[in-house]
């Protein structure tokens, strides 16, 4: 600290006082020496005495005696500036008078206060215990988990059979994944056309495990138990319970665990089995390869049935089955069988094929406001970022297998003028998760209304008249 100090006697004599009156351990603070080496080192330094008693006590009187005197000058001091204020404040003020005051009164001296003892230990005991909580909570979480995949590529289109696709869908699909290692899917879900089909090894692959996704099913199947309706709470343990709106929105990951544990693995699969998971979700289409849903559940350790409700996990799904599913959602109860044209006159002569006839219309309006918060406010709200001219409805997943994520997002766009499914998958690293995949979908459907796509097109909704209340 560096102060600046004016030729005069009486503010010297006040700082005399002011350090003779602090404790010494906080005038060591700003020396660089600790102190019981520098009383060691003062120590060593002075000559000795063969009277030390009678030195003491002389140097005892001597600082007494100077401590008495700068009391004195300093209360004369005092003294003298209250005088000089109050003959000040009698008199007219002028500028000139406040400039030569301000320039002849010492600024005003701040003296730390003593450290406190012990302070520096605390210190390093509140950091100690901060990293350790860190530490705990790292191990809460588990190890960070490494990503190993390529999410990009140079190949994205290679091989792709695009002569019976709509151009401008797939245009618009092509540009929207950019040189992301992933597929997009875009169906008509009035009669299971496949539109465009982006990356077409990739689409018609074994599939993957279909994280929160597989939450539409697990909805559907609930809802038509009768377990829950979209108002309904249910308990997820303790005081806290839940519904299904933010449920969905949110991928609330225990709400849809506890409904498959109580369902069970036998109605589960059965449901699931119905929505077109666990068999080919195309007609005729080359390569198609089969989603696997299993035929056990997954055990207890990890996780069983609440675990496969919540995550998917055990189950692969492929984009082809999920384009089907969120079809059947989209048109009120038809699973199609996905086509797949080659050829104009494939297109010319085009006949829908239906799988099955689903009783899910009654549910859908009970599940609607979950899948439409997704991407308003929940997990898919990336899309906005570049989509706001129509409601989309649909749903996010996030999840990984040995160095791979996955990030999915199916939907369907509830336009003036009809409605067009879609579905995005991406696979790589850290980068590909639920909500890029949804960014990925809101940019499909913005070069879409850009294009004026939606402006021909018309809704054809079927009617459902088949009962999932039958028995497996």
């Amino acid at each position: 600290m560096s102060l600046n100090f004016h030729c005069n006697p009486r503010f010297t004599a006040c700082l005399a006082l002011a350090m003779l009156s602090l404790p010494l351990r906080s005038v060591a603070l700003s020396h660089p020496t600790p102190l019981r080496h520098r009383a060691r080192a003062s120590a060593a330094a002075k000559p000795s005495s063969s009277k030390p008693a009678a030195h003491k006590t002389t140097a005892s009187k001597a600082v007494a005696s100077r401590a008495a005197a700068s009391r004195a000058v300093a209360s004369k001091a005092v003294a003298s500036r209250a005088a000089a204020s109050r003959t000040l404040a009698s008199r007219p003020s002028t500028t000139a008078s406040s400039s030569s005051l301000a320039r002849t009164t010492p600024a005003a001296i701040q003296i730390a206060p003593p450290a406190r003892r012990g302070f520096t230990s605390r210190m390093r005991t509140i950091s100690g215990t901060r990293a350790l909580l860190a530490l705990r909570s790292r191990l809460r979480r588990g190890p960070v988990e490494r990503f190993t995949a390529n999410s990009f590529t140079d190949t994205l289109t290679l091989g792709d059979s695009t002569a019976g696709e709509d151009p401008v869908v797939r245009a618009a699909a092509i540009q929207a994944l950019g040189n992301l290692n992933g597929t997009a899917l875009a169906i008509d879900p009035s009669n299971g056309r496949i539109l465009a089909m982006v990356n077409q090894k990739l689409a018609l692959s074994g599939g993957a495990e279909p994280c929160s996704t597989i939450k539409l099913a697990v909805t559907l199947a609930a809802l038509d138990e009768g377990l829950i309706k979209r108002d309904t709470p249910v308990n997820l343990g303790g005081h806290y319970t839940l519904t299904l709106t933010p449920a969905l929105a949110h991928s609330i990951n225990p709400y849809f665990e506890t409904l498959g544990r109580r369902m069970g693995f036998e109605r589960v699969k059965y449901y699931a089995n119905q929505f077109g998971l666990g068999e080919l979700a195309g007609y005729n289409i080359p390569g198609e390869q089969l989603g696997v849903y299993p035929e056990s559940e997954l055990p207890a350790a990890q996780g069983g049935v609440g675990r496969m409700c919540s995550f998917g996990e055990g189950i692969s799904m492929t984009p082809l089955q999920l384009g089907a599913l969120v079809s059947a959602i989209a048109n009120g109860g038809t699973l199609y069988y996905l086509q797949h044209p080659e050829t104009p006159g494939q297109i010319a002569n085009f006949q829908p094929k239906v799988k099955r006839t689903l009783d899910i219309a009654p549910l859908i309006p009970e599940m609607r406001d979950g899948m439409e918060g997704t991407v308003d406010y929940g997990t898919g709200r990336s899309l906005r970022s570049s989509f706001r001219e129509f409601p989309v409805l649909g749903k996010t997943g996030t999840c990984s297998n040995n160095g791979t994520r996955f990030g999915w997002f199916a939907s369907y766009a509830d336009t003036p003028n009809g409605r067009i499914v879609t579905v995005v998958f991406l696979e790589g690293g850290r980068p590909m998760f639920g909500p890029k995949a949804a960014e990925i979908t809101g940019q499909l459907y913005r070069a879409l209304w850009d294009s004026n796509y939606f402006d021909s097109k018309s809704p054809q909704l079927a009617n459902s008249t088949h009962s999932l209340r039958s028995n497996p």
